[in-house]
């Protein structure tokens, strides 16, 4: 299936990128460190990783273009169901303090990138966070381009070094099955 269509892969059930829990490399990171502050999820699917930062004490949201994806984390998170926002990013406003991407920026086309990141940092108050799980060698089929698309270390240093101040980076020991050595995590402060 080439992906195109957000809601209609929902529709058909046709989403490997949901796994039925929140992203491990993002549990692992928040084991270690605390997030403060109004919390936003981009592309944030079925609401898994929002339930988690929740459950930490984070007052987190999520956003998705894909209207199935917003009613099926209400239904599965009914106590969060007003955290989850049918929205497209590009148009989304308001101010949080961190912002949380996993399998966002690697679903849009490598030419949206630098839209992706102006949009993630005007919705970032001065000093925010932006902590990523990104996508550096995606699994792909002979002939297939993607989403998901990939992106290099360092392509994300000079996508977002204009923006951004680099604050850690490193590729997770935890990790779902079969990405194990294909993710970094990236944490930045918006400038």
């Amino acid at each position: 299936m080439n992906i195109t269509d957000w809601d209609q892969a929902y529709q058909q059930n046709f989403t490997p990128w949901d796994k039925g829990m929140p992203s491990p490399p993002l549990a692992e990171w928040l084991s270690r460190n605390k997030l403060t502050g109004r919390v936003l999820v981009p592309g944030c699917g079925v609401g898994h990783d929002v339930a988690h930062l929740v459950a930490q004490g984070i007052d987190a949201y999520g956003l998705d273009i894909a209207e199935t994806a917003i009613q099926r984390a209400k239904e599965r998170y009914p106590q969060l169901a007003e955290r989850y926002v049918l929205a497209d990013l590009f148009e989304y406003r308001g101010k949080f303090d961190a912002i949380i991407e996993h399998t966002c920026l690697c679903a849009l086309p490598p030419e949206w990138r630098e839209r992706y990141r102006d949009a993630v940092a005007s919705l970032l108050t001065s000093g925010g966070l932006l902590m990523g799980v990104f996508f550096i060698n995606p699994e792909m089929d002979p002939g297939e381009t993607g989403p998901p698309f990939g992106i290099s270390v360092d392509d994300l240093t000079t996508l977002f070094a204009p923006t951004f101040d680099l604050i850690e980076s490193y590729v997770p020991t935890s990790a779902f099955p079969g990405r194990d050595g294909r993710e970094c995590v990236r944490v930045m402060r918006r400038k």
